[in-house]
């Protein structure tokens, strides 16, 4: 495992060429090919969250950020996998050792799974009993274990928090233990293999099971409540719209503008173009940045997050994504028929954008619950 930022991104960097060579399979098969997913493995990507004492990175956010963004320049479906396994990862540090080690200790260890909305389980001698069917699962196919979120039951009622809330629990099934139904035949981000997943009367023990409200077992600022939720997030944007950018640079040294003959990069529209995209990323990148080095800061220190900190860090996940969206578009309409072709990068990042902004942590309503708490009130729907 790279125990610097630097190594680890200099591993990523090193795949540059096997994940352009594998993107074609990517798209076609919708999953990560084999050999790929080792490398991501060897390279620490999906344990970059990973308590370092069970043999994970446990990487500042904006380290796991930067490699999300450095994966997702170089193919969206990888970046957002990279994203997904990671997000995981935090989920060691509330469990038993012996248990955490079990399931995240080895280098083949990746999550998936989901936590919303969350299925039943049952309480019984020892455990629970979990049933319910999940949707975008990203990563089902190679994941050694599922996160599954549950509402737990007592002889059939819901459990309930003092204040009426339903009691939840993240629990942690095999993925030998679940089944797979190919559903996930979308516009965009097709290699992230995004099924759904039925789990059938499976029983999980209460040591494999986790609940983030109470403390964890793990010291350290990555995993002190509230845990940063998918801080990894942000880095598929960010790096879709560096390697859209990227893309149109190089159009533009060839692509003749008819009739004249005329370079696209001689074109003036397009001079102004090209620095406005350039200077909306970098300004997503700024806010996106800071704003986890300040929140960072704070939890490093131990205070508290506050109230204004919670919202920009999902305001800034959501105006990441659709400054991403806004740009990459522009680009598109700068290519002209070039982009419409399934054989040219910018046509596969605009598919992929559209189908990461769909996601609802980062669509626009989400903008909503950031302004109701900006505004002194309490949010409307689950908030980091």
């Amino acid at each position: 495992m790279p125990s610097t930022a630097e190594e680890i991104l200099a591993a990523v960097r090193a795949m540059e060429p096997a994940i352009r060579q594998a993107r074609d399979r990517i798209e076609e098969q919708r999953r990560l090919p084999a050999e790929l997913l080792r490398m991501m493995m060897e390279a620490g990507v999906f344990r970059m969250a990973v308590p370092r004492v069970y043999g994970g990175g446990e990487f500042d956010p904006m380290t796991q950020v930067r490699v999300v963004e450095e994966l997702s320049r170089m193919e969206g479906s990888v970046g957002w996998l990279a994203m997904i396994g990671a997000a995981g990862g935090p989920v060691a540090a509330f469990l038993e050792p012996a248990v955490a080690q079990r399931f995240y200790g080895s280098v083949d260890s990746v999550f998936a799974g989901q936590i919303r909305p969350p299925q039943r389980a049952e309480i019984v001698a020892g455990g629970f009993r979990v049933s319910g069917r999940y949707r975008f699962a990203s990563g089902c196919q190679h994941a050694s274990a599922m996160t599954c979120g549950c509402t737990l039951y007592e002889n059939g009622k819901p459990l309930l928090h003092a204040n009426g809330q339903p009691k939840g629990r993240v629990m942690l099934i095999p993925a030998s233990k679940v089944r797979i139904i190919d559903t996930w035949d979308t516009t965009g981000m097709r290699g992230t293999g995004s099924h759904d997943f039925v789990v059938d009367n499976v029983f999980v023990p209460a040591e494999e099971s986790v609940s983030v409200l109470e403390p964890p077992r793990v010291a350290g600022p990555l995993y002190r409540f509230p845990p940063i939720y998918l801080v990894c997030h942000t880095g598929v944007p960010l790096g879709i719209a560096r390697g859209a950018l990227d893309c149109a640079l190089e159009l533009c040294g060839r692509k003749e503008l008819m009739p004249s003959r005329q370079l696209l990069r001689d074109d003036t529209q397009t001079q102004e173009t090209i620095a406005w995209a350039e200077a909306t990323i970098a300004a997503a990148r700024h806010y996106a940045y800071g704003t986890l080095k300040e929140l960072w800061d704070t939890l490093c220190r131990g205070d508290k997050v506050s109230v204004n900190q919670r919202a920009h860090y999902r305001l800034m996940m959501v105006y990441c994504h659709q400054t991403a969206k806004q740009v990459i578009s522009v680009l598109y309409d700068l290519a002209a028929t070039s982009a419409i072709f399934r054989s040219h990068p910018l046509e596969r990042f605009m598919r992929d954008i559209m189908t990461a902004c769909q996601h609802r942590v980062v669509h626009p309503r989400m903008y909503r619950p950031g302004g109701r708490m900006l505004l002194g009130l309490e949010p409307d729907e689950p908030f980091f």
